[in-house]
């Protein structure tokens, strides 16, 4: 499978559940329940991503972070916004001392 777009065609998948039946699918049916429900679940992964972390078993993070990673996509849809916003946030960053950047942050807040 090729991994460069990937992000892109799970956001189309996603995009593509909204509005249909909750029973039609699992993203369908967090949509349906709302953002709280797609908050909650997005703690939970990260909460586990952690706990596999602390376990050390990279089958298991790997596992944890795509996981997480899938619910966060979830929220952006949700949202209406695409990975490709994030991406070129990062892409924005990329080269910037990280230092540099939270300073950058902290001084327009």
């Amino acid at each position: 499978m090729n991994n460069e777009n990937i992000l892109s065609r799970v956001a189309d998948v996603l995009e593509s559940r909204k509005g249909t039946e909750p029973d039609s699918s699992y993203v369908a049916k967090l949509y349906d329940k709302g953002l709280d429900a797609i908050l909650k679940k997005i703690g939970e992964e990260a909460t586990e991503t952690v706990m596999a972390a602390k376990d050390g078993d990279e089958s298991h993070i790997i596992y944890e972070v795509a996981d997480l990673w899938f619910h966060t996509l979830v929220l952006l849809a949700d949202q209406g916004l695409h990975p490709d916003a994030v991406l070129a946030e990062l892409e924005r960053r990329f080269g910037t001392s990280g230092l540099a950047e939270k300073a950058s942050r902290s001084s327009t807040n």
